[in-house]
């Protein structure tokens, strides 16, 4: 091997031993476009090389699930003869270098994934980390993230219609951009990815494709950032919500008309990974000519053609009889459609310039013998995050309160919401921040009840302990469900980790995919796809061990889907579930300044399961006036959060503990609820779950008075709980 050989292939991101044995699956050197092809397809985006077997663990079966991993969404029956499609996925990576077509790109990106299994999107969700809020460049990517994010779903006209963020030291350098969409379609119009049908047609549709992009997936998204990130800005894709919402109407009437074979997204590694993917699915080989891919930009060399990220493009396969009928199709809806190749039996992807042949790998070498890299994990000797800055330093109840409400973690998330439209498409009951899950109406496509939707994470905790910090992950999304009456049908994820290399992250990995795992399976709730981002990492270590998690249920009655506010002067708050509180790696924790702990408490995950099942029957029956899971800040912030969502006081008296800290503020994530009703209906709850009664509704202040003596009027809450939209102005 020359040295300009080893630089060249080190260059993109492949070790010495991963380019000998491409020369061995392929009996020769690869030429310059071969080797960019296998650097992506063997890229870590692209081949999971690092995480595919953990993921192994994770269980894909269940009596809902129509389509599991390994396509471009998973989808789940939701009755009537409707299917939900749904996948989350990241843009952490070119976020950080460009926030808001990363963002926008993103959300672009995910919304194909659904579409190419023939759903239409319906709603999305954002789960976003950045630096703390007192950083201006955390400020900047925050800004740019939500603004793209907003630009592309308002104008494609999808409701963005929940989400989270959170701001934390780690990261600054790498935020995370994870977005989530939902689809729908009739259950036999759910199409696969595989190619089939030797002589049949390739054809791309949509845009013409460009230089943006270009080593996006290998350049990007499987390596760390380094200071340099400003000159990776041409990686980054550019997007066009217009130019998409078109490419997705053609789309679906297509898939409606029967027309196409099979269909795939151009995502990560553009046509490189689209083609190679759908060859291996279909165990077919495909010819591309790619001087007959339309292009946007003059000169552009073949590997630049494979390897381009270019946005709103699909490729499809059609028999040659169908062309005439494709092409009306995408002439009325102004779709560029270009056929490009042809579907083979030599197992090969053969990519040809003319009658020039400038490329020719076997399918099999790009997807399916990647080397698949065992980890190894070594816990850390001791908290490996620094402790944060200390921010109060009050014993008050009260001011511990008002401080709480006014982090940035805990604020109200109105002025980013209010930057997306929750409403267009008409199917939204409840409206991001009403109630702990998005609701969207199933009768427009003639079904019964609702969904509901929810995504959640929680780094610091996992930071904490990666096993049962992501066991609480799980227990809160399913826990948001319960709260509007939804069973949980599937689950998707996105775990987003440092540098995979290195013992300490592959130990949090490997901890958290078993704590994730364990608590599906005690879920009775699978897997049906996700995502894997690594190496996010900078010169200041990784980020906080994130995995983040979407859950979809089903609800009959979506009228009885329970508010997150209190509703009704009078009504009883009880507090239920299997609630363990606890103060080391809580929000108070962080502004206190504290270390994280080097574990949290464990749970008895069938007991929590029983707990979820009792609420969400209540919620179900109709029983229940609010319903309200007790995550991040403690009992104390979640009933000051039930009163400001619902406008109303409430007293509470006593507390069902002796340590008013720990029960005011203690954390312990999915496993309790604040609920409120009538007294017969509380006491009904009670029957099925363990349950305190220890207040009612009314007034126009939050008062508690016994152990902590405090009166917080309701005016002073929402000035605290207002702080993040006095930061954006």
């Amino acid at each position: 091997m020359s040295a300009s050989t080893a630089s060249r292939h080190r260059e993109l991101g492949l070790t010495d031993s991963e380019y000998d044995l491409i020369c061995q699956k392929l009996e020769r050197e690869p030429n310059g476009l071969e080797l960019a092809v296998f650097s992506l397809m063997w890229s870590e985006h692209c081949a999971y090389k690092h995480s595919k077997k953990l993921l192994s663990r994770l269980p894909t079966e269940g009596p809902h699930l129509l389509m599991g991993p390994g396509e471009n969404a998973g989808a789940v029956d939701v009755g009537d003869g409707l299917a939900i499609a749904f996948k989350v996925e990241s843009h952490n990576h070119p976020s950080a270098v460009e926030p808001f077509q990363g963002a926008a790109t993103g959300v672009g990106g995910i919304l194909r994934d659904v579409f190419a299994v023939g759903a239409r999107p319906i709603a999305v969700l954002d789960s976003l980390r950045f630096g703390e809020l007192s950083s201006p460049r955390s400020r900047y990517l925050l800004d740019g993230a939500v603004a793209g994010i907003g630009h592309y779903g308002n104008s494609i006209g999808v409701p963005t219609v929940g989400g989270e963020v959170y701001f934390e030291g780690p990261y600054e350098q790498n935020c995370l951009v994870n977005a989530m969409c939902l689809g729908i379609a009739r259950k036999e119009r759910l199409i696969r990815s595989a190619a089939a049908g030797v002589g049949n047609l390739l054809v791309l549709m949509g845009a013409r494709t460009g230089r943006d992009g270009i080593g996006g997936a290998s350049v990007l998204a499987s390596a760390e950032l380094g200071e340099d990130d400003a000159s990776k800005r041409p990686s980054v894709q550019i997007g066009d919500p217009f130019e998409e919402k078109k490419l997705l109407e053609c789309c679906l009437e297509l898939l409606e008309r029967d027309t196409l074979r099979s269909l795939q997204d151009l995502g990560a590694a553009g046509l490189s990974s689209s083609s190679s993917e759908m060859a291996s699915k279909g165990e077919v080989g495909l010819d591309i000519d790619v001087s007959k891919v339309p292009l946007r930009e003059e000169g552009m060399e073949a590997f630049e053609i494979m390897v381009s990220e270019s946005q709103e493009r699909m490729l499809c396969v059609i028999e040659p009889q169908k062309l005439a009928e494709l092409e009306e199709v995408c002439e009325r809806w102004e779709v560029r459609a270009t056929p490009i190749g042809e579907v083979t039996g030599s197992r090969r992807l053969r990519v040809l310039e003319g009658d020039e042949v400038v490329g020719d790998m076997p399918v099999e070498a790009l997807v399916d013998d990647c080397p698949l890299y065992d980890l190894e994990p070594r816990a850390p000797e001791s908290q490996i995050y620094p402790a944060p800055e200390r921010m109060l330093f009050s014993e008050d109840p009260a001011e511990q309160l008002l401080a709480l409400l006014a982090s940035p973690n805990l604020s109200s998330r109105r002025p980013l919401f209010e930057q997306y439209d929750p409403l267009v498409g008409s199917r939204t009951v409840r409206r991001p921040q009403e109630a702990d899950a998005a609701v969207l109406q199933l009768s427009h496509d003639g079904g019964q009840g609702a969904i509901a939707v929810s995504i959640d994470g929680n780094g610091r905790r996992v930071a904490c302990d990666p096993y049962w910090g992501t066991v609480e992950a799980v227990l809160e999304c399913a826990a948001n469900l319960a709260c509007v009456g939804a069973e949980p049908l599937g689950l998707t994820n996105c775990l987003n980790f440092g540098n995979p290399e290195k013992p300490h992250v592959a130990w949090q990995l490997e901890r958290s995919v078993a704590g994730m795992a364990d608590a599906l399976e005690a879920l009775g709730v699978p897997v049906v796809g996700g995502n894997v981002s690594l190496y996010n990492e900078s010169g200041g270590g990784p980020i906080y061990p994130t995995p983040v998690v979407g859950m979809v249920g089903k609800l009959e009655d979506p009228a009885k889907a329970a508010p997150a506010g209190f509703q009704r002067e009078g009504d009883t708050i009880g507090f239920c579930g299997e609630f363990m509180p606890h103060l080391p790696g809580s929000e108070l924790a962080k502004l206190q300044g504290e270390e994280l702990p080097t574990e949290l408490p464990g749970r008895d995950l069938a007991k929590v399961r029983a707990a979820h099942d009792a609420v969400r029957e209540a919620v179900g029956a109709g029983e229940l006036s609010s319903a309200h899971d007790v995550a991040e800040g403690g009992l104390l912030v979640t009933i000051a959060e039930s009163c400001l969502a619902g406008d109303i006081g409430a007293t509470v008296d006593p507390w069902p503990g002796e340590d008013p800290a720990l029960w005011l503020f203690g954390e312990c994530p999915g496993g309790g609820f604040l609920v409120s009703g009538t007294r017969e209906a509380i006491d009904r709850l009670a029957e099925r779950t363990p349950l305190a009664v220890f207040g009612t509704v009314g007034g126009s202040s939050l008062r508690a008075r016994d152990p902590a003596d405090l009166d917080v009027a309701l005016a002073d809450l929402r000035e605290a709980n207002g702080s993040l939209h006095a930061a954006f102005g």
